[in-house]
Formats: structure tokens, C-alpha cells, sequence
């Protein structure tokens, strides 16, 4: 049977459709090496250090030092088979299903917010919950809007500059995700995404001067709902001093500030951790990287930022690749990727160091949270598979090229 036969629609069966393009393994594949190095270095810091913060609480939680060990391999290896499925997916699968996939994405935020399908945790209600495991529906969202924004611009790139209706429809959808978001509520996920979208906006050729009144617009609304929020204007207050309410609202940031400084040059050593023994409030998920930082000091933390910075360089180079191959969904999909890790990188550093008010966002395969790390997971194989198929059209470019040379001589 030939390809064209295999690859073409069910004409009698307009549903299969849905699977055109959806399975397709190439041979002799290229795996970007340096990526991968980078995503399984921060893999094991991160089970290293969940094993470490996590010990203590576990046992008088669980009775279980390594219950969250345990789970964390477990959600190692979901993630790993995720991300196994998705890099033998086409990314021109992805282009064609970009509409349903971030149809599916708002279904999904609308359904966490009805009791008894969501699952609500300290007030939040931005989970399902599915038998022994939870699935945070924010995280998909992310990947959800980056499919779409990337495949609108893909489409509406040219037009971009010249019609504000082509502008206003990908702000449009972001509001929509950005309300439902902050209905879960969901501040640092809906910063996070917004700055990916404007910034996916930006590098597809906006005017500057419409980049910079949604960056106004963007800041006016963060202002307004950090100053209209009274747990997050309490948040605000005790970032800018939060020795004055030590034992108060800014007990886990100077819990968190202590833990850095007891780390100085070369940290305690693994395992000897002091506020990871119930002193420090989400020691092996949002603040994990204190804890990195006491038990591995400045050196350690260098070490964990160049590797996130190693990982975050050479997706860029995969998207420029993909630049050059004229693939412009694929080169956003990537951008897109590479601007959303590195925004919640900067995030989670900063609000554990007290550079940034606290959020809740985890840093990217070092916390513990099976969502986090299968989304993660899954966004690294979109970009390898990009990379694949970058170096395929490469290959075929280059054989075609001597094909021809040939033929004229």
C-alpha cells in the first residue's frame, strides 16, 4: 500500500480524520543531546532534593520517609511515557487540531469549577481528581494556548501589523483563559501564560506600540488585582518587609531567606537540612529550591541555574532552526515553550530568594507535583520532536541538493 493511500482521510468515516498525521515515527532520528543532558540533570536534582525536603513531613505525615519519593517515580514515569508518545507525534497533527485542543483546554478550566468535579485545596479549586492522583487542569491550559496562539499565527502572521479584528482574537482567547484562571484563583499561572502569549505576539512582528500599551494594560491589570486582593495586597506588604511580620504573613519567605543563608559558599550537605523539619512551609514543592540552596549553598545553586539556563538556550536554538526552515508553527510552538519554562524558572527563584512577591508556581522537574512535571515532560518532547523533524528537512534538503548537482552534471 503506498504512503499517500496510508496518510490520506477515511473518506467514509469523516471522524478518523482526527488521526490524520497523529502517528508518525522517523528513522534514524536526532535527538538534541545537550537538551536532553539538561532536562535529566534537573530531573535527578529534583528527585535528589524531593527525597531530601520531603523526608521529614512524610514520616510524620505517613509514617513513610519516602512516600513522596515513591510517588514522585511514579510520576517520573507516567511522565516519561507521555512524553515517549508525544515525540512520535507530527507537529502538523498538533497545527490541524490547535482549535479543538484549546476548546478542550477552556472545557477543561470551566469543569474544575464546578463542585464535585473539581477538586478544591486550600481554597483553590484547580484540580481533578483522578483515583489516587490529582490532575492541576492550569498546567494543561499553558500548552493548550501556546498550540493555539502559535497555529493563529501561523495563519494570520502577515496581518498581524494591519487589522486590529487579527490582533484582538488571541487576546480575546487569553482573557477568557486568564478570567477562568483567576476564578480557580490562579495568579501566578495567569501571569505565567499572559506574558507568553504578548511575548509569542511580540516575536510574530506586533507594532511596538501596540506591544507596549498591552504591557501597560498588562501591568495596570496585575496592579489593580493585587491592590483589590486582600491576601494578595498582604502578600505585597510583607515582600517589601517581611521581617516585620516574621511570625505572621511573611513567616515562609524569611523562613526561605534564612534557609539561603544558612547555605552560604558550599551549603550543609545533603540531607542535613534544618528548615526542611517543619520549618519552612512547602519544602518539597514551591520552595524546594531553599532548601537546595541550604543544603548545596551558592555553588549549588549556580550549578542548578546553569543547567535551567543550558536547557532554556537550546530550545531557543531549536526554535531558530525552525525559523530557518520557514516552520513558523513549530518555531512558536518552541518559542512559546522556551518563554513559559523560563518565566516560571525565574519565578519560583525569585520568590523563594525574595526577589518577587510569593506565588504559587512550582520550579520546572526539581518540585514535587505530578502535573507540573508531566506537562514539563511533555513540552520537552514537542521541542525534541521539532528538532527531529528540523534535522529530517535538513537531511532531505541536503540529499536533494546533490540529486540535482548530479543531474546537471
Amino acid at each position: 500500500m503506498s504512503t499517500a493511500k496510508i496518510n490520506a482521510p477515511a473518506a467514509g468515516f469523516p471522524a478518523l480524520a482526527l488521526f490524520d498525521n497523529f502517528w508518525q515515527p522517523k528513522p534514524r532520528q536526532y535527538i538534541d543531546r545537550y537538551l536532553l543532558v539538561a532536562v535529566l540533570a534537573l530531573v535527578s536534582v529534583g528527585l535528589l532534593m524531593i527525597m531530601s525536603a520531603s523526608i521529614s513531613f512524610a514520616d510524620h505525615q505517613y509514617n513513610d520517609g519516602f512516600f513522596f519519593t515513591k510517588r514522585h517515580l511514579m510520576y517520573l514515569l507516567i511522565a516519561s511515557s507521555a512524553a515517549l508518545v508525544v515525540l512520535q507525534i507530527s507537529m502538523r497533527w498538533w497545527y490541524e487540531h490547535a482549535g479543538l485542543i484549546v476548546i478542550v483546554g477552556a472545557l477543561a478550566l470551566t469543569l474544575v469549577l464546578i463542585p464535585g468535579l473539581g477538586h478544591s485545596v486550600n481554597g483553590s479549586r484547580r484540580w481533578f481528581k483522578l483515583g489516587m492522583f490529582t490532575l492541576q487542569v492550569s498546567e494543561l491550559a499553558k500548552v493548550c494556548m501556546i498550540f493555539f496562539v502559535a497555529a493563529y499565527l501561523q495563519r494570520h502572521q502577515l496581518r498581524l501589523q494591519d487589522s486590529w479584528h487579527s490582533f484582538a482574537i488571541p487576546l480575546a482567547v487569553l482573557g477568557v483563559f486568564a478570567f477562568l484562571l483567576l476564578l480557580e484563583p490562579d495568579f501566578g499561572s495567569t501571569v505565567v501564560l499572559s506574558a507568553t502569549v504578548l511575548a509569542m505576539l511580540f516575536l510574530a512582528g506586533v507594532r511596538l506600540w501596540q506591544f507596549l500599551g498591552l504591557m501597560a494594560v498588562g501591568i495596570a491589570g496585575v496592579a489593580v488585582l493585587a491592590l483589590t486582593s486582600e491576601y494578595r495586597f498582604r502578600r505585597l506588604v510583607t515582600f517589601l518587609d517581611p521581617w516585620a511580620q516574621q511570625f505572621g504573613d511573611g513567616y515562609q519567605l524569611t523562613q526561605s531567606l534564612i534557609a539561603f543563608g544558612r547555605g552560604e559558599w558550599f551549603g550543609v550537605g545533603l540531607g542535613n537540612s534544618v528548615q526542611k523539619l517543619f520549618y519552612l512551609p512547602e519544602a518539597h514543592t514551591d520552595f524546594v529550591f531553599a532548601i537546595l540552596a541550604e543544603e548545596f549553598g551558592l555553588i549549588g545553586v549556580l550549578l542548578v541555574m546553569a543547567l535551567f539556563s543550558l536547557m532554556i538556550a537550546r530550545i531557543l536554538i531549536i526554535a531558530r532552526k525552525a525559523v530557518q526552515r520557514q516552520d513558523w508553527f513549530s518555531a512558536y510552538v518552541v518559542f512559546g515553550i522556551g518563554i513559559l519554562l523560563a518565566g516560571q524558572v525565574f519565578i519560583n527563584i525569585g520568590v523563594t530568594s525574595g526577589l518577587l512577591p510569593t506565588k504559587g508556581l512550582t520550579l520546572p522537574f526539581i518540585s514535587y507535583g505530578g502535573s507540573s512535571l508531566l506537562v514539563c515532560a511533555v513540552m520537552i518532547a514537542l521541542v525534541l520532536r521539532v528538532g527531529i523533524e528540523m534535522d529530517d528537512m535538513a537531511a532531505l534538503a541536503k540529499r536533494t541538493g546533490k540529486t540535482k548537482r548530479r543531474a546537471a552534471s
